[in-house]
């Protein structure tokens, strides 16, 4: 569908991407952004980045696709839906299942579970992932947010944005950290040697992956720790724990393999989410217990090394 309109003078000046935001609030951020990566918007017949500064009376067209249909197969996977009202549920996702499919990978995914058990999910970041307003890694275990409608969707991720939203992780972490608590902030961003991980920068240098710290218990060589999340990148918690030289234990990727708790993936789970429910504006908590495997490691570190019974 085409979308044609010019530039007004008193919006003279504004980036691109957020003079769409406000032309278009049925879209969200990253939507607008990908339309215009993918060159299905225009500026006076030319292409532009996101952060072109607009001038007086330019035209702008902008092409938004007809939704695709579905093809995901709906599947009876349990899943643990913790809190469910008309605009959103918040999952407990377990360990070792992916979020969405992908190529390669288009069944047994939570969304396929989602698409069985809820009636209605939003439709604002496509086909593959409907509902989706943020994500756990495959072996990350703990609180999700699906959105049940797009008006949920966009106010949602406006919290994410905004950090409104809050996200608390606990992880067991190899070594023992020298302080009780503290931010690590970094530049984040793909890494040079292997573009399939992440990796952090100097300030400066990528986008800002910030990340707030507490010990929470000390066991010598490791330690409990929750972070909170201030930014969202890709694999953030892990890289971040490595990049201090405290890596997540379980984490193969950015640590190593574990042989003290015979655990498989790396013991971090997302155990408490702040929000505010998007159409009667309550502020919500939700706080689940520790993943049972990270349970058994702490009840073994507890115990002195020994196995729980």
């Amino acid at each position: 569908m085409e979308n044609k309109f010019e530039v007004l003078k008193t919006d003279e000046g504004k980036r691109l991407d957020f003079l769409l935001s406000q032309k278009f609030p049925e879209l969200s951020r990253s939507h607008i952004k990908k339309l215009i990566d993918e060159k299905m918007v225009t500026v006076n017949n030319k292409f532009v980045k996101a952060g072109e500064k607009v001038k007086d009376r330019q035209m702008i067209i902008v092409e938004v696709p007809e939704p695709k249909k579905l093809d995901i197969t709906p599947e009876n996977i349990d899943i643990d839906i913790v809190y469910e009202d008309d605009d959103l549920a918040v999952i407990n996702k377990p360990k070792g299942i992916v979020v969405h499919p992908a190529n390669g990978n288009e069944n047994g995914t939570l969304v396929n579970a989602l698409l069985f058990h809820l009636k209605n999910l939003s439709g604002i970041n496509g086909v593959i992932r409907p509902g989706i307003v943020h994500r756990l890694d495959k072996d990350t275990s703990g609180l999700l947010i699906v959105a049940k409608n797009d008006n949920a969707h966009i106010n949602l991720a406006k919290q994410i944005e905004t950090k409104t939203c809050h996200r608390y992780y606990v992880a067991l972490c190899s070594g023992n950290f020298k302080n009780d608590e503290g931010i690590i902030k970094t530049g984040y961003g793909r890494s040079k040697n292997d573009r399939k991980l992440m990796a952090t920068y100097p300030l400066g240098e990528g986008k800002i992956a910030e990340t707030h710290y507490k010990v929470l218990q000390r066991f010598g060589n490791y330690t409990l720790v929750e972070f909170k999340l201030q930014t969202g990148r890709t694999h953030q918690i892990r890289v971040h724990c490595k990049y201090i030289n405290h890596p997540i234990i379980g984490d193969e990727v950015y640590g190593f393999k574990d042989k003290q708790f015979k655990c498989k993936g790396q013991l971090l789970h997302a155990y408490k989410i702040e929000f505010i429910q998007p159409t009667t504006k309550k502020n919500i908590t939700i706080e689940i217990p520790f993943s049972k495997e990270l349970q058994r490691a702490l009840n073994k570190l507890n115990n002195g090394g020994r196995n729980e019974i």
